[in-house]
């Protein structure tokens, strides 16, 4: 099992900056492909970042440039550090960790992003 609380969450003015983290408890993290995903009102869930177990990354092309992720597996945490935001980046963000070899598929509670224009 594999349990994941995210923060740093909050209110933005437009071109400023947030860093998510995501902690997760048990010894599986190591192992785990992690995600954010975001999920605006009234639209569907939608990929922000990916980081590996090898740290290789990738970006939906709305928020390249700007988003990082990256991850501590000493401190089983994965950031997203998010910088000239916009207002369309408002939403909640959701942090994901998928373990391949059990099929396990963990999910946080969220925390809300809101960037006010």
């Amino acid at each position: 099992q594999l349990q994941l609380v995210e923060s740093g969450g909050g209110l933005v003015q437009a071109g400023g900056s947030l860093r998510l983290s995501c902690v997760g408890s048990g010894s599986i993290f190591r192992v785990a492909d992690m995600a954010w995903y975001r999920q605006a009102p009234g639209k569907q869930r939608e990929l922000a970042a990916t980081i590996s177990t090898t740290t290789t990354t990738n970006y939906a092309d709305s928020v390249k440039g700007r988003f990082t992720i990256s991850r501590d597996n000493a401190k089983n945490t994965v950031f997203l550090q998010m910088n000239s935001l916009k207002p369309e980046d408002t939403a909640v963000y959701y942090c994901n960790a998928r373990v391949f070899r059990t099929g396990g598929d963990y999910w946080g509670q969220g925390t809300q992003v809101t960037v006010s224009s």
